[in-house]
């Protein structure tokens, strides 16, 4: 069993805690996710079976949320699961929100939060809080290339974001209620789409568990090739496909320009890998950048 299984992540399991069930369910040990959610988050959590693990690195594309922020206060984790640091009782208009998004927008730097994976010194941020500590965290680069009012009341909002990796929605959160004077806190967040995947795509845990039961959750699982379903497919003869078995590269197609990805077939169809072109001695050759077969 290979491939990418959509999980509809539910609210308080950690990403974790879905790959554990999923071993359980699918009686495979050989699972990773792509992009970790927060426990209070929902929606697309990619979740890669069998030899798809390889591909985990092409996970971390552009993310989609939806997201709801209450007004009038912050807490320690910028979300509503944390501890209440202060509170106001002013309160933004419509017109002030949407023109706060606006300066939001755009390529910028974020400070990650103090609840988080990232390391500094080689502990983990969320280890370091744990034990009551705040060290000084480097911005970041973060790229949120829309954000979308999609509902507004006197007490919050809810947004849709579509952001690049790396960004937290949380501290987004944080920082537009420090800009309208009004602190927020993250509420609720459901991610709706993890390049190139989407929540229509994804399964609740429970249905999984039930297909799983009547034999019939492969037909749930993606091609891992679907990761990669941008890039140009090359079909290779068996001569060829033999080389990319022993990791050999091979003459490119002339339709390829240089430092391009593709995809690479064997003839009977068999996804073998992610090949990337490069020069050598003025002709253009196919490297392998991750292989995908089963070895024989």
């Amino acid at each position: 069993m290979n491939g990418v299984l959509v999980v509809d992540k539910p609210r308080d399991h950690t990403s974790h805690d879905v790959v554990a069930r999923l071993r359980g369910m699918l009686r495979q040990r050989r699972i990773g996710h792509g992009g970790t959610l927060d426990p209070m988050a929902t929606g697309v959590l990619p979740a890669l079976v069998g030899r798809a693990t390889r591909a985990s690195e092409y996970l971390l594309g552009d993310k989609e949320y939806l997201a709801e922020l209450t007004f009038g206060l912050s807490t320690d984790t910028h979300d509503i699961t944390g501890l209440v640091t202060e509170t106001r009782t002013a309160r933004p208009t419509r017109e002030e929100t949407l023109a706060a998004l606006a300066e939001f927008t755009g390529p910028q730097e974020q400070i990650p939060p103090m609840v988080s994976a990232v390391k500094i010194g080689g502990a983990k941020l969320y280890e370091l809080h744990r034990r009551g500590l705040e060290v000084e965290r480097p911005a970041r680069p973060i790229q949120v290339y829309a954000l979308t009012l999609e509902a507004f009341s006197g007490d919050g909002c809810t947004l849709r974001a579509k952001v690049s990796k790396g960004t937290y929605i949380r501290v987004l959160a944080h920082d537009l209620g420090r800009r309208l004077g009004c602190l927020a806190a993250l509420s609720a967040l459901t991610r709706t789409a993890a390049d190139p995947f989407t929540l229509a795509q994804a399964h609740p845990l429970d249905d999984i568990a039930q297909a799983a039961r009547e034999g019939r959750v492969e037909d749930w699982i993606l091609p891992v090739d679907s990761l990669f379903a941008a890039h140009p497919a090359l079909t290779v003869n068996a001569r060829t496909e033999a080389m990319c078995r022993n990791g050999a590269p091979f003459p490119a197609p002339e339709t390829l320009p240089p430092d391009a990805p593709c995809r690479v077939y064997a003839p009977d169809g068999t996804f073998l890998l992610l090949g990337r072109t490069q020069a050598r001695d003025g002709r253009l050759y196919v490297y392998t950048e991750k292989s995908f077969f089963e070895p024989q």
